[in-house]
């Protein structure tokens, strides 16, 4: 073993998993085809994580506790706070890539649903997504870009929005699945803005209309 192999860190081997699960989806993939993509031995995975189930739940425990940091990194890009939550569901659209890649993700939530342990995790990061949701209207809120309203209500809905808009692109396949989430973003959001806001959301939303 290299003493690059040895010193690759988990995130990055878990990174590779997560394409790794995209292409082929959590229950066909093996511990080889991560190694291939990773770049490493099996038997490395096998010395870090134990086993594929190890292996995906690294993945779970890294996405529960990542949230805040993503949400810092993207609101401090962004420029204000709207255009984060835009820049969150876009970042979420990376799932659907194709119907195929955001099935193979979803198979990983069937996952969640049906074992204590993932579902913990899952739990974990959605009550995580909404608080920095909630923070990040509250911001909005604050820097006058929309009206002031029960913000934790609409965090759910964002958060329930972004999530119900990839499977309906996935269904119907106009498009790209960034472009579906933004517009159904901008149809909730819209009747929040204030008015020059308001007027800036609805020129985005023609551009990506068009």
């Amino acid at each position: 073993m290299s003493p690059r192999t040895r010193l690759k860190p988990d995130s990055d081997i878990l990174v590779s998993a997560v394409r790794v699960i995209g292409r082929l989806g959590p229950s066909r993939f093996t511990l080889a085809d991560v190694g291939r993509e990773a770049g490493i031995a099996p038997a490395t995975l096998l010395q870090r994580f134990g086993s594929k189930r190890g292996l995906l739940l690294a993945i779970a425990r890294q996405g529960a506790s990542g949230v805040p940091e993503q949400f810092r990194r993207i609101r401090a890009e962004s420029g204000s706070p709207l255009r984060a939550i835009e820049t969150v569901a876009s970042c979420m659209a990376q799932m659907a890539k194709t119907p195929e890649a955001l099935a193979n993700h979803l198979a990983f939530l069937e996952i969640d649903l049906a074992d204590p342990d993932f579902h913990r995790l899952a739990l974990a990061h959605a009550r995580q997504f909404s608080a920095e949701l909630c923070t990040l209207l509250e911001d909005a809120v604050r820097a006058g870009e929309i009206r002031r309203c029960p913000v934790a209500r609409l965090a759910r809905a964002v958060q329930s929005l972004m999530g119900g808009s990839m499977l309906n692109w996935a269904i119907y396949r106009e498009g790209k699945a960034d472009a579906w989430i933004a517009v159904d973003l901008e149809t909730l959001l819209g009747p929040y803005r204030t008015h020059s806001v308001s007027r800036r959301g609805l020129r985005r939303r023609r551009r990506v209309l068009s």
